[in-house]
């Protein structure tokens, strides 16, 4: 029987945290600074080399820093959930695992299903933004791809496929299959580039701020043509609820708990400083790209690149695209290492068939779900747009954060002389800001988002009725 199943039948989480040091699936190879780029480099990326500009132009206006900070205080305050959850209970699986040491097996399959949803549609939804930047860097080399390779359909006129998205998945998803230590390695080189790249932004576009550009700072509300309102005070927290998933990154890094060399510890730091860094280059980043230029100008494929280009800066232009082609990598690498891991941590406990939980024999990877989640996102990362994979993406994190906020208040009344190396400050208050905020941006999401939502969680029904309550290790 696994050790969470263990968990559950005898209500002891002293005892997982005791064989914790007993489990050798993984190699462990990661430290602090090593767990802080994943986490990084699942946090930095499209939102600020693309939906940044991208929301400042359809919802909020300069008024999009605002929506940052809207999502930054649902994320910190989940992130501190996250770090106690780390310090106790350091397995792969993150919030699927969490949710069962403290809810049991039912609701943790919910999130579990619900996170592989998420991660690999951040993947691909990651993918198409760095499609958009990779065309921007080759058209100043004079390289174009034909019209039905550039986007998917219906962002465009004859756009079919997005080509360069699904190629990216596919490299991205082959580097995982081999050892989680070289894949760091080129994750962490990765982040340095694309934290270069940021700082070049703010250095370079500081000098070019016209203030005049940030009035009116949160633009009046309007109605367009579909009677959908944009602007105002709605269309900054509409604007919050899509950049969500691009300030919650940090929870990837929880997956590769049994990698790292010393997960109670480094886990909590990882996830703080990640958070901290991430969310002061956001803040930044909006204000100086909503300062350089006017709002309305921002809703392209690649709207930093072009708004530097705009300035007759076409040097800065090229080496934030080559910034953001290379960087947004790090994001792909992140959250498929993610979904990889938790859909490995799914069938280690029965839920899924075990076939998926054998690690390769010479790499020590999850090789087999790394696979698999590689040729599904290529194909939705090439058929279905950014703007669409945002929202879907969204619905399925900020429920997880409600379960994980929810879990802290239950433990902290369960099991107060439980062993916390990080303590969530300020219980009940912090879980209860971030179940507040993410429920209010939920409630701002499209119905059309909730119904393909449910239609995955229906679908997850039956997976678990079917097959995971009579074959999982609580089962047996």
């Amino acid at each position: 029987m696994s050790l969470l199943a263990n968990l559950v039948r005898n209500k002891s989480i002293e005892m997982l945290q005791a064989e914790l040091g007993q489990r050798r699936d993984f190699p462990r190879t990661l430290g602090v600074w090593q767990l802080t780029s994943i986490g990084l480099g699942g946090i930095i990326g499209v939102g600020i080399f693309v939906l940044a500009g991208q929301q400042a132009a359809t919802n909020a206006g300069p008024a999009v820093t605002l929506a940052f900070l809207i999502a930054g205080i649902a994320s910190a305050a989940a992130a501190l959930c996250y770090a106690e959850f780390a310090s106790m209970i350091p397995v792969t699986g993150s919030s699927y695992t969490y949710s069962y040491a403290v809810l049991g097996e039912f609701a943790a399959w919910l999130i579990g299903w619900d996170l592989l949803l998420e991660y690999s549609l951040i993947v691909a939804a990651v993918a198409s933004g760095w499609s958009g930047y990779l065309q921007s860097l080759l058209v100043t080399a004079g390289l174009i791809l034909p019209t039905w390779a550039q986007g998917a359909a219906g962002t465009g006129e004859g756009r079919v496929f997005n080509l360069f998205a699904a190629l990216l998945a596919l490299a991205v998803a082959g580097l995982l299959t081999m050892r989680t230590v070289w894949g760091a390695r080129f994750n962490t080189a990765i982040v340095a580039v694309k934290i270069l790249g940021v700082v070049l932004i703010i250095g370079v576009g500081a000098f070019y701020i016209d203030v005049s550009n940030w009035s009116p700072f949160v633009p009046p509300e309007v109605t367009d043509l579909r009677g959908q309102s944009r602007f105002g005070v709605s269309g900054v927290v509409t604007a919050a609820a899509v950049v969500f998933f691009a300030v919650f990154g940090y929870d990837t890094l929880t997956t590769a708990a049994e990698e790292s060399k010393n997960p109670q510890r480094d886990l909590p730091r990882a996830i703080i400083l990640s958070v901290s860094i991430s969310m002061v280059l956001y803040v930044t980043i909006s204000l100086v790209l909503t300062g350089i230029t006017h709002y309305s100008t921002l809703g392209n494929d690649a709207p930093v690149a072009n708004a530097f280009s705009a300035l007759g800066l076409n040097w800065v232009s090229a080496a934030i695209s080559l910034s953001a082609v290379l960087g947004i990598i790090s994001v792909v690498f992140a959250f498929m290492l993610g979904a990889a891991r938790i859909w490995f941590s799914l069938a280690r406990d029965g839920l899924l068939p075990s076939w998926f939980s054998r690690v390769h024999p010479i790499h020590g990877t999850p090789y087999r779900p790394t696979l698999i989640i590689g040729l599904i996102t290529a194909i939705t990362a090439g058929l279905l747009p950014l703007d669409e994979l945002a929202k879907l993406v969204n619905i399925g994190a900020l429920s997880a954060f409600v379960v994980i906020c929810s879990s802290i208040m239950v433990l902290r009344y369960r099991r107060p002389d439980l062993l916390r190396t990080f303590r969530t400050p300020w219980v009940p208050f912090v879980p209860l800001i971030g179940i507040g905020f993410s429920i209010w941006l939920l409630s701002h999401l499209p119905w059309v988002t909730w119904e393909r939502f449910l239609i995955w969680m229906g679908l997850g029904l039956v997976v678990y009725f079917s097959y995971g309550l009579r074959h999982s290790s609580l089962a047996k």
